[in-house]
């Protein structure tokens, strides 16, 4: 990838909008071949993974006709001139019935036992009574009723999960219910992260004056792992260039990602931009978003490159907003594009028009069932409290301005990762 510095944002009076990044991004890693080999695991284990390939069933589902509910089994037409017929049996799930069924005769059956072919409906056995003479019917049933038809779920041949899908626990169940023991599935991918900066002590350590806690780096760690990501951690680099050089040389050996966070703001950690730019193509962005505006990214000589802002809300920002949807798209996995719903507003938003906001919320209902949001407070890009205790994003366009409470706005729920 090459870096068009003509319209690197940082020396440009303008802010890029945020869907103009994600297609840069989207048609830059699109331009690669794929960085990663397949594997074969067992069905038990591949949840999170990529499918590499699309799954066709190999049969139908479910694979005969089989009962709805305990009842009897019959013919429907058999009833059009009484309304008892004698047992001619018993079908039991896994023990089907495989003599002829007498005309006029039904077959007491059970959920799921297969359907005998000569026969073409079932009735419950609550709209029913034993007689002397047989089983007798409370209503005449429609003709099919109850009856669950080979192949309803899933036809033979067809496509039931596409390559690129990321296996859930449902898709599990639907592989097993095929006979599938084995998938197969794109490998893991490999991130290596790092902070940058003198100011910043591990948990633990004591603060000594202008100095604070690395957070950054355990947030990006865990919304990783939540991905099946491989995370190489690096630590936290001092602003000092042999150093951050080492760093930057070890991670891209190492990874097929590297995401670090600080050291991308116009002006900040000349170090760094200068080891980028020589070590890869990289460009720096001036997001028109909020939190989140410094934003860096390009190819190393191995891997590829995401800067974070230093500050930890528009770290997690742009780390959920651009870099997430980016490692899928490495990772072979089809984007899937976020959830957003119309909300009340409860509490009035200070916005000034120029940057798409992602205001940090509680979306909850009312009485009504109506959806209602209400900020967390103080918006501030160094408050992490804000993010801890919402559950959404409330997006705001980016020439929107202040909301009044009462208007309406988009929320944007938090995912899996969040």
């Amino acid at each position: 990838m090459t870096t068009d510095t003509s319209s690197d944002c940082c020396s440009q009076p303008g802010l890029q909008p945020l869907s103009s990044a994600q297609k840069k991004m989207r048609d830059a890693l699109a331009e690669t071949p794929a960085l990663l080999t397949t594997e074969q695991v067992p069905v038990a284990s591949a949840c999170g993974r990529v499918l590499a390939n699309d799954i066709i069933s190999p049969m139908a589902v479910p694979p005969h006709d089989n009962s709805a509910m305990d009842g009897y089994a019959l013919r429907a037409a058999d009833l059009a001139d009484n309304d008892t017929l004698p047992i001619a049996g018993e079908c039991l799930a896994g023990h089907p019935f495989l003599q002829p069924v007498p005309e006029g005769h039904c077959l007491r059956i059970m959920t799921g036992a297969p359907v005998p072919a000569d026969l073409d409906t079932v009735v419950m056995q609550e709209q029913t009574q034993k007689t002397d003479d047989g089983i007798r019917f409370c209503k005449k049933p429609r003709e099919g009723a109850n009856v669950r038809r080979a192949g309803e779920d899933i036809m033979p041949d067809s496509l039931v999960l596409p390559a690129g899908r990321n296996l859930r626990p449902q898709d599990l169940g639907l592989l097993a219910s095929l006979g599938i023991a084995e998938v197969t599935v794109q490998r893991p991918l490999k991130v290596a992260i790092f902070s940058t900066g003198d100011e910043l002590k591990l948990p633990g350590q004591k603060l000594e004056a202008g100095e604070i806690y690395d957070s950054n780096r355990f947030l990006v760690q865990a919304m990783l792992e939540q991905m099946g990501i491989e995370v190489v951690n690096l630590g936290c680099i001092a602003d000092d260039p042999e150093l951050l050089r080492k760093a930057f040389l070890d991670a891209d050996e190492q990874a097929d990602a590297v995401i670090t966070s600080g050291g991308v703001s116009v002006g900040d950690a000349d170090y760094t931009k200068d080891i980028l730019e020589q070590e890869g193509s990289i460009g720096f962005w001036k997001l028109a978003i909020k939190p989140g505006k410094p934003f860096a990214f390009g190819r190393l000589k191995s891997s590829w490159f995401f800067g974070l802002p230093g500050n930890p809300v528009s770290a997690t920002v742009t780390l959920h907003q651009l870099v997430v949807p980016a490692l899928k798209q490495l990772a072979g996995e089809t984007e899937v594009k976020p959830v957003r719903y119309p909300a009340i507003c409860q509490t009035p938003l200070k916005k000034g028009p120029g940057r798409m906001e992602f205001q940090r919320g509680i979306v909850s209902r009312d009485e009504a069932g109506q959806l209602q949001v209400v900020t967390t407070g103080s918006q501030g890009s160094g408050i992490l409290r804000s993010m801890s205790q919402a559950n959404c994003y409330i997006v705001l366009e980016q020439e929107q301005g202040s909301v009044e409470a009462g208007n309406e706005v988009l929320v944007q729920p938090f995912d899996a990762l969040l």
